[in-house]
């Protein structure tokens, strides 16, 4: 009969025995980290060092996100982000300047684009899919003019073109909410990416349930020098001249754009015109939502931006 003891100790040998050669046939333990426990990483991309998170299915195109306005990577819904984990490789990063990340904090989308890109390049990604949203949508929508062979797909949440409707300083009904809700960061994303609906209201709060979940190692909260350098970035990138929507062309890769109804930050309008100027694009608005509408409706985000990745080119 084999004692309690010698069966524990060959139990640890056994998983040791197993770890030292997981690790020896180059195998990793991505696919066991979820939104709450990846740890954070770090990268020199061209002599800026990055923040970043990597975990997920591995094989594939992997899923690289690009976060909104003065957002760190503890900002992304966890249901979001592990419902994709599940299923594909998902690539969180802090640009220059935010959060866990070295450097300045570029005024410009072009000049925030030349750091993503200095990131995947960092991380030897030949092919990925970008999901950007609000100001990450528009440093995707760079990123894939400027180097569109890295880009398999798209998708932009929130997003607007070059020079698009209130898209010139922050919408007047931000800037009150940003006032309104001054010293508050909680409420200011309830009231920013949720309408005044009773359902809506509701979801919102589950939200902010799921975004405070991770305990341990959460990524700082940006700092001061962060919202005026991006406000100038959205200022220069809505700013309207003659043939601003003229790029959108040069988008050959299949988009999926996805926005709110009542968007308050990106007017839905901005939505319609990206799908119109896009050549392969396709257009899905939440109801009775606003500038988080994937939030509001997590699963069936997953699921639509899920089909969409898994269709054929």
């Amino acid at each position: 009969m084999i004692k309690a003891g010698t069966l524990a100790l060959a139990t640890v040998a056994a998983f040791a025995t197993a770890t030292l050669y997981a690790a020896e046939v180059g195998q990793d333990q991505r696919a066991i980290y979820t939104h709450q426990t990846a740890p954070t990483r770090f990268i020199d991309a061209n002599g800026t060092k990055l923040a970043y998170r990597r975990f997920g299915k591995r094989g594939g195109v992997p899923l690289v996100f690009f976060q909104h306005f003065v957002g760190n990577m503890d900002n992304w819904d966890p249901a979001v982000i592990d419902g994709f984990a599940r299923n594909r490789e998902v690539i969180l990063f802090d640009n220059a300047g935010v959060a866990s990340s070295q450097g300045e904090v570029p005024k410009t989308v072009e000049g925030m684009a030349a750091h993503a890109i200095d990131f995947l390049n960092a991380l030897e990604i030949k092919k990925a899919d970008l999901l950007g949203f609000s100001l990450g949508s528009l440093v995707a929508q760079e990123v894939t003019v400027e180097r569109p062979e890295l880009v398999r797909h798209l998708v932009l949440v929130g997003s607007g073109p070059r020079g698009g409707a209130g898209m010139a300083t922050l919408t007047p009904e931000f800037q009150e909410m940003i006032k309104k809700d001054s010293g508050s960061s909680d409420q200011l994303l309830l009231d920013v990416f949720f309408t005044q609906s009773a359902a809506s209201r509701a979801a919102g709060q589950e939200f902010l349930g799921r975004l405070h979940a991770r305990s341990r190692e959460r990524d700082p909260d940006v700092n001061d020098k962060v919202a005026p350098a991006q406000v100038a970035a959205f200022a220069a990138w809505g700013a309207p001249h003659a043939d601003a929507n003229a790029y959108l062309k040069n988008i050959r890769q299949p988009a999926l754009v996805v926005g709110g109804s009542h968007d308050i930050v990106h007017y839905p309008v901005n939505s319609f015109t990206l799908e119109e100027n896009l050549p392969n694009a396709q257009l899905i608005l939440y109801p009775d939502s606003s500038h988080g509408a994937q939030y509001q409706y997590p699963a069936r985000f997953v699921a639509d931006v899920t089909a969409f990745l898994n269709r054929e080119e």
